[in-house]
């Protein structure tokens, strides 16, 4: 794919330049130190201070972002989408719904606003037609949140190949002067019989395949960086274009020889183009020329930077005969030749011009800063100056002071490129180094001098997991953070807890005082971070602990005490959780129950057992994940309730004190007026309405973060699986079709106390078929899900890179005695490692995958297996010591116990 970042801050007409005031001059030089060195003084960033915001999640692959003066963040989807996030309510909007030929990496590609937005309204895009083979950008009309689909001015069409995928980079950025860059990529396959080198095949019919007809073709706009002048009727051509006689090349072209320059970005301040160029696939150098390099570029002036001739540093390919696979001479770097019977332009190109940053799929030893396991999709995004004079309380530092924002969709890093006053490089300097960004796809400071983020998400395809990020800098006096932690906070009178103030810190390191309480009492019971308080009296009590630092900050949390009963336990005795159903037997399940008050569940009567439920609930597809942080961000709505005391009192999908989120959800889905009625019950609290334990009041939440809240409740769990209920202490477990899996939530409600109501008591149980299809992993690194006919559910897992895993949560291996994994390669080979707990972590087996020349015919694999009877994260590692991709693909492995065969079991 192809991609994009943006540029400094927009406030009022435009994107304008932060000017560093004087008096920071001294300060901001001294953080720029030479390559590979780092001064003491860059110490005094304390990246602590960055707060990363989730604004928005679930984008249907999300391209471009752009911050308008006001606040507002559009953005814009592949399939047509174009969204707005309002910065007042949290709300998205979907501001216009593009009609757009959405394969082969085309769709809706290029966002930018107007210079003169504010006056005008103007907004750009730059998408693929259904009715034409090719690329249009036009300029519409927004009229307040909603574009106005009958104000389009076409401004610029080219035609682009639609055989074959891939290649359409469409970045738009404006720079000074108003003027407007177009990213376009080589729209050439980069498979075929180039084998991951230069793609120049000339034969006849093979047109997709020759990189020659777009980036090195004077004549075409494919494979270029493009700059104009918008007209109210169109387009004029700027002075220092590449081209200055339309008989040489196309006017428009600034920079030429760009194999897929996906996202860029234009210093505000000089002028400079920057972009990442997202390289060819070659793991390795041969006879055909260089191995593949991502490359991120500097153009001061209008160039050829080589593409399909040279790579890197100027490296040279070597002219190929695809007809008789005869190579000739490598390419001449001052005087490249395009004689491609697909070239409509000059012959004789302008020389190239090299790399300014390049990096391969292993290691680089020239910018070793950039190492990373995954693929390779170089991005280059805004290059930030501080504005001492903008009075705002999030924007970034002088630290980053004349930096460029270069990023990483498929190794998820971000990095700050220091610049000198001449815009050389002094440095670089990864950027939250301890954050793995979700395959950030564009990136944008806004007026506020924070940085505005899209996050792809983690696969290719549409992901749950993709976001909009807003990047704060807090530079004075932070809040402090409460948190309590409380072993028993349930059982019979009188309880004697012993709360601890554990995890709570300020994050400026100033000293705290602490005070418990149990509201409404407006008594003071301790001020000890680590107090014992005696509750004598049956009821539910909030117990409080507010922390306060000397500037009189403070923040609270709230922890329910439950008094007279205790909750019962509930355990599975037997399968064992995270092992393996016997597909053609099926399986029973035991479990064990007691409760302090109601006794062992092997007394009950007949009517008692009845309340001994196990919903047993089928998966066709990855097991749920328990192991999710309850803190991670995915909504505003998930960040308000991470951040508060919600998890206290429930959890996603099973009762805690109050009902689980998905029960709320179930019982609200459809109801007109639930938002506003449930926003207004978490900020009142309320009774009755789930039982006798109230819910607390939140006043410290605003009625728009409740709604946040709230919106990202209901809209949990709208496609469930299916599920039945069994009762009693034992049952049965049908045979599982191939591939699926079992859940068993066993639950006992006891029968209450006096004041206390009944409490729940729950266990859980996970299964799979001997047959786990690749495609059900619970996470992965790289790799993409594909369709096929001849993979045994119709999927399998491909595009694998050397160092791309997958992870399968919650196995349990005992009795397992062997591992069958149907793979295909038509490409590198490699091997498969299966690990424990991380791909890292203990090696468990591993086998070599040979390549057997075709992707979907599949052969077995069986590996021996030991491992103990414990519950681990598998993790199925693909490695190659060449690096490189295309490596193999995955359809599904099979767990075997000793004497079993695939064969035993019905597919």
């Amino acid at each position: 794919m192809p991609f994009r970042a943006a540029h400094l801050c927009k406030v009022g007409r435009s994107k304008f330049l932060m000017k560093p005031h004087p008096a920071l001059a001294l300060l901001a030089a001294a953080f720029c130190t030479p390559v590979g060195l780092v001064s003491a003084q860059l110490q005094v960033l304390d990246a602590s201070r960055f707060e990363v915001n989730v604004l928005a999640v679930g984008m249907d692959r999300p391209m471009e972002l752009t911050v308008a003066p006001d606040g507002r963040v559009l953005w814009i989807e592949l399939t047509g989408k174009l969204r707005i996030y309002q910065p007042n309510s949290g709300a998205v909007i979907e501001a216009a719904s593009i009609d757009v030929f959405a394969e082969q990496e085309n769709g809706l590609l290029g966002l930018a606003l107007d210079p003169n937005f504010v006056e005008n309204q103007h907004l750009y895009l730059l998408y693929s037609p259904t009715e034409f083979s090719g690329q249009r950008l036009s300029r519409f009309s927004l009229n307040g949140n909603t574009l106005d689909m009958e104000s389009e001015q076409e401004i610029l069409t080219f035609e682009e190949q639609r055989r074959e995928c891939c290649h359409h980079a469409g970045a738009l950025e404006f720079g000074p002067n108003g003027l407007l860059f177009i990213a376009t990529g080589d729209n050439t396959h980069p498979g075929g019989d180039a084998q991951g080198f230069a793609p120049i095949d000339e034969r006849e019919d093979r047109y997709p395949f020759d990189a020659q007809k777009g980036p090195s073709n004077t004549q075409s706009l494919s494979g270029k960086i493009l700059r104009i002048r918008l007209t109210d009727n169109g387009y004029e051509i700027p002075t220092g274009n590449l081209f200055e006689n339309p008989n040489d090349g196309r006017p428009e072209i600034y920079v030429m020889g760009c194999r897929n320059p996906w996202r860029i970005g234009v210093d505000q301040k000089t002028g400079f183009v920057y972009w990442g160029e997202v390289g060819p696939d070659a793991g390795a150098d041969g006879e055909r020329g260089p191995r593949g390099y991502d490359e991120i570029n500097q153009a001061r002036k209008a160039g050829n930077f080589g593409w399909p001739y040279f790579i890197a540093d100027n490296q040279a390919y070597r002219d190929v005969d695809f007809a008789s696979n005869e190579i000739g001479a490598a390419f001449d770097v001052a005087k490249p030749i395009n004689r491609s019977p697909n070239n409509t332009g000059a012959e004789i190109l302008p020389a190239a011009t090299p790399a300014w940053i390049f990096y391969p799929y292993g290691d680089s030893d020239k910018f070793p800063e950039l190492n990373a396991p995954g693929g390779r999709t170089a991005c280059a995004g805004p290059v930030y100056d501080f504005d001492a004079k903008l009075a705002s309380g999030s924007k970034f530092p002088p630290h980053y002071d004349r930096c460029l924002f270069a990023f990483e969709w498929s190794r998820n890093w971000i990095t700050a490129v220091h610049l000198d006053d001449n815009s050389q490089i002094l440095r670089l300097e990864r950027f939250l180094p301890d954050r793995r960004f979700k395959r950030p796809v564009d990136m944008e400071f806004g007026p506020d001098g924070s940085l505005y983020v899209l996050e792809y998400g983690s696969t290719w395809g549409t992901n749950d997991d993709s976001a909009l990020l807003r990047i704060d800098y807090q530079a004075g006096n932070r809040a402090p953070k409460a948190q309590i932690q409380l072993a028993n906070n349930i059982s019979p009178a009188p309880l004697l807890i012993q709360p601890t103030a554990s995890g709570t810190f300020d994050p400026d390191g100033d000293d705290l005082s602490y005070s418990w309480r149990m509201p409404p009492a407006e008594e003071v019971l301790s001020t000890s971070p680590n107090p014992q308080i005696t509750v004598d009296s049956e009821g539910v009590h909030n117990l409080e602990l507010r922390v306060t630092d000397p500037s009189g900050l403070s923040a609270t949390s709230t922890i329910p005490v439950l008094v007279g009963n205790t909750p019962p336990q509930v355990r599975f005795e037997f399968p064992k959780d995270g092992g393996f159903l016997a597909a053609a037997k099926g399986a029973q399940w035991g479990l064990h129950v007691f409760d302090a008050e109601d006794g062992d569940a092997s007394q009950f009567s007949a009517s008692m057992l009845q309340k001994v439920s196990v919903e047993v609930t089928t998966y066709a597809s990855s097991m749920p994940s328990d192991r999710a942080s309850q803190a991670e961000s995915s909504s505003p709505g998930r960040n308000a309730i991470a951040q508060s005391d919600c998890f206290n009192c429930h959890a996603m999908n099973r009762r805690v004190v109050g009902p689980s989120f998905m029960d709320v959800a179930a019982r609200y889905r459809g109801e007109n007026t639930a938002l506003d009625d449930l926003a207004s019950k978490v900020r009142l609290g309320s009774t009755g309405t789930w039982g006798a334990v109230p819910m607390l009041p939140h006043p410290q939440h605003s009625l728009a973060q409740t709604r946040q809240m709230v919106a990202w409740i209901l809209e949990l769990n709208q496609t469930a699986p299916m599920f039945e209920i069994q009762r009693g202490l034992s049952g049965f477990l049908a045979p599982l079709e191939c591939g699926n899996g079992y859940v068993l939530t066993a639950t006992y409600a006891d029968a209450g106390g006096k004041v206390l109501g009944s409490l729940n008591g729950q266990a859980r149980l996970r299964l799979r078929h001997p047959a786990v299809e690749a495609e059900n992993f619970s996470s992965r690194s790289g790799t993409s899900t594909l369709s096929s006919e001849t993979a045994t559910n119709g999927k399998f897992i491909g595009a694998i890179n050397a160092g791309n895993h997958l992870r399968f949560e919650a196995v349990n291996l005992a009795g397992i005695a062997t591992i069958s994994l149907r793979v295909s390669s038509a490409g590198a080979g490699g091997a498969i490692e299966l690990r424990s707990q991380n791909n890292a972590g203990e090696l468990l087996a591993s086998t070599p995958i040979v390549p057997n020349g075709a992707w979907e015919e599949w052969y077995e694999i069986e590996l021996a297996i030991q491992a103990s009877d414990e519950l681990i994260d598998l993790f199925v590692v693909f490695q190659n010591p060449n690096g490189g991709g295309g490596l193999m693909n995955l359809d599904r492995l099979y767990f075997l116990r000793a004497g079993e065969k695939i064969g035993d079991f019905t597919e």
